[in-house]
């Protein structure tokens, strides 16, 4: 069941359009993930969905989440949803007790059950032994744990993250991905932007990629790999590699992507791009599976966007 929906969504500041005519739906349960490089419009969805940003007048498009519009609901929605934002924005003057529990005067929980749901949740993002912490006692990670803790209080049907784990050391990124998979499991609905393919690989069901404010692709992981890269790679950054395999003519199959300073081959057999190692000296290559981040690259350019 699709619990939100967007049709032909626009947004434009300033004569730039953030987004363009965007379409996509979400199950209930799933995690549904953007991608895009800086500047594609990925955050400024986001915020349309739960009434912070306003699409365009005379946009006719629709948005529906779980039967609301945030053009009318946005109060309805936010009592729905949770939302973790880029930045951590904290209280540093209070401990980690104190942060949440003023957080939940917002949606009027009882003292009673905001103790018991605080307990809970610590326990849950392995922070039980930080509750009388201040916040600048806290590793980064930690932080993020708690704003993520903060963005549970109330139970919410929908958990929106933007970029959750930026920045992170990779074993609190994998804690985070395990927390994030358990919530699924138990029937949250989640979306995230993030900028490691590696993350939407590991958690997302549906990922869409964005470039320039309109939808690129959207599909699961997997067969987002199946229908547009081949299946392996062959990276070549040594500049002499390079002329090297110049002077050869590649196997049938192969498709080059050169760019300054690295070389890319692709082929689905692995055997083909073998053959191309085999013409190369010392160990100025890599051999591997294609990735998430191969397709991304594919799909919105190795240059940076005007944006960034």
């Amino acid at each position: 069941m699709s619990v939100i929906t967007v049709k032909n969504i626009s947004k434009t500041f300033r004569n730039v359009h953030a987004v363009r005519d965007l379409d996509f739906e979400v199950e209930q349960g799933t995690c549904f993930g953007f991608l895009g490089p800086n500047g594609a419009g990925k955050t400024t969805m986001m915020k349309m969905l739960y009434g912070v940003a306003a699409r365009d007048k005379d946009c006719r498009g629709k948005i529906d989440v779980f039967g609301y519009d945030p053009a009318r609901d946005e109060l309805a929605i936010k009592y729905l949803s949770g939302v973790v934002p880029q930045e951590n924005n904290l209280d540093d003057e209070l401990d980690v007790f104190q942060n949440l529990m003023i957080y939940s005067k917002f949606y009027a929980l009882p003292s009673a059950v905001t103790k018991e749901r605080i307990a809970s949740l610590l326990a849950f993002l392995e922070l039980s032994e930080k509750v009388k912490a201040r916040i600048r006692e806290l590793s980064g990670g930690m932080k993020r744990r708690l704003v993520i803790a903060r963005a549970l209080l109330n139970n919410p049907r929908l958990l929106i993250l933007d970029e959750p784990t930026t920045g992170l050391d990779p074993q609190v990124r994998h804690v985070i991905w395990d927390k994030l998979r358990q919530l699924r499991k138990q029937g949250t609905t989640i979306l995230l932007t993030t900028h490691y393919m590696e993350e939407a690989f590991q958690i997302c069901d549906t990922v869409l990629i964005m470039d320039k404010g309109a939808k690129v692709m959207e599909g699961s992981p997997l067969q987002l790999l199946k229908d547009n890269i081949e299946k392996y790679v062959l990276e070549v950054s040594d500049v002499q590699t390079q002329q090297l395999l110049a002077d050869h003519r590649l196997p049938e199959a192969v498709r080059a992507d050169v760019s300054e300073g690295v070389s890319r081959f692709y082929c689905d057999e692995i055997d083909r791009l073998k053959e191309v190692a085999n013409t190369l000296e010392g160990n100025h290559y890599y051999l591997r599976q294609a990735n998430l981040e191969d397709v991304f690259l594919k799909a919105t350019g190795r240059g940076l966007n005007e944006k960034q």
